[in-house]
């Protein structure tokens, strides 16, 4: 391994002593498989935030913890790390701990994790249970700020909330369900994941709230990803057009991939969908959206959502003015006629 940065870099970036990290780089044994794994990693951090370590001004640590598809921790770190310049004079460095469909133990563990490893901050996109809210209270207690990214954890000690506003997001989904195709809609189909993500229940309570107010006759057919275990989503939303031969337009409130199954189920059954809409505009969206198998995607600024994540954090720590607060994003309607312009970082 090139020596490209310092010793003390990488162990900072580890979490493992200097003397770990020597050892590593010079191929000597006695340090178990998955250290040598994590001095790795931490070199391959280091070098695409290259240009923080160019920076001046105190350094902090913070881990990204997140419990989500692998296309949307890709966006995080893509995104995170094009925002860690701007935040200068502080020099925020990152670690991340990603999974997907990880259980409310194994996340809580990954906390506990952070703190033994030394950390200034936590970034944190979780399921809300008592194992994870236990763990946020216990990193409050060492001094270790929580900010929840996209979902929340409205009961925990977590100093700030930064991403979409979600009950928002679900009433806007319900206007346009009810409006779109001039408001004669008589069924639609509302698909959902797991339910221990309070940013999709509230998704799903702004969405049958609205509906229910505004569009009164409209029936709803809820699906879950976990209600039949190894189900794909196409076979569920052909089980709800089988039973409802009114049904012609498809809400999914939740990140889980699939969503090219539901154009195929309708195909499938010899229907045709009349409106789906779906959220987040990565790469399979965007293309859905360009094919018309999507009608409208909810998107929102990530990249500004971590950047106050970020300034939260440092307030927090008293590096910045003022205490920390939670901060909504706003909804973006994205039809294939508007692509979202990102805001600017500086």
């Amino acid at each position: 391994m090139p020596r490209t940065f310092r010793v003390r870099d990488i162990a900072l970036q580890a979490g493992v002593s200097e003397t770990t990290v020597d050892r590593v780089l010079n191929g000597r044994p006695g340090v178990r498989a998955t250290t040598v794994d994590e001095v790795h990693r931490a070199v391959a951090d280091l070098e695409r935030q290259r240009t923080q370590l160019r920076l001046t001004g105190r350094t902090f640590v913070v881990d990204v913890v997140v419990d989500a598809p692998e296309r949307f921790t890709t966006a995080v770190r893509e995104a995170l790390e094009r925002t860690l310049p701007v935040l200068r004079p502080a020099v925020l460095r990152c670690r991340f701990a990603f999974s997907d469909a990880a259980s409310p133990a194994e996340v809580a563990g990954r906390l506990r994790e952070a703190a033994r490893r030394g950390s200034h901050g936590v970034v944190l996109k979780a399921p809300d249970s008592p194992e994870v809210v236990d763990a946020v209270a216990r990193l409050r207690a060492r001094g270790v700020p929580v900010v929840t990214l996209v979902t929340d954890l409205p009961g925990s000690a977590r100093v700030a909330y930064a991403g979409i506003d979600n009950r928002a997001a679900g009433a806007t989904a319900a206007y346009l369900v009810g409006r779109w195709g001039g408001g004669g809609r008589r069924s639609v189909l509302l698909a959902r994941g797991r339910s221990t993500f309070e940013g999709e229940d509230a998704r799903c309570t702004g969405f049958l709230g609205t509906l229910r107010e505004e569009f009164p006759g409209v029936r709803v057919h809820e699906v879950r990803e976990d209600e039949r275990p190894g189900a794909a989503l196409g076979d569920l939303v052909r089980a709800a057009l089988r039973a409802d031969p009114e049904l012609d337009a498809v809400y999914s409130a939740y990140a889980s991939g699939g969503s090219a199954q539901v154009p195929r189920a309708f195909a499938a059954e010899g229907r045709r969908c009349g409106f789906f809409l779906v959220h987040d505009l990565h790469p399979e969206h965007e293309r859905l959206l360009r094919t018309g198998e999507v009608d409208v995607v909810l998107h929102h600024d990530l990249a500004g959502d971590l950047r106050r994540a970020c300034h939260a954090l440092l307030q927090a720590r008293g590096e910045l003015p003022g205490a920390p607060h939670s901060w909504s994003s706003s909804v973006q309607v994205v039809t294939p006629h508007n692509p979202p312009v990102p805001l600017p970082l500086g």
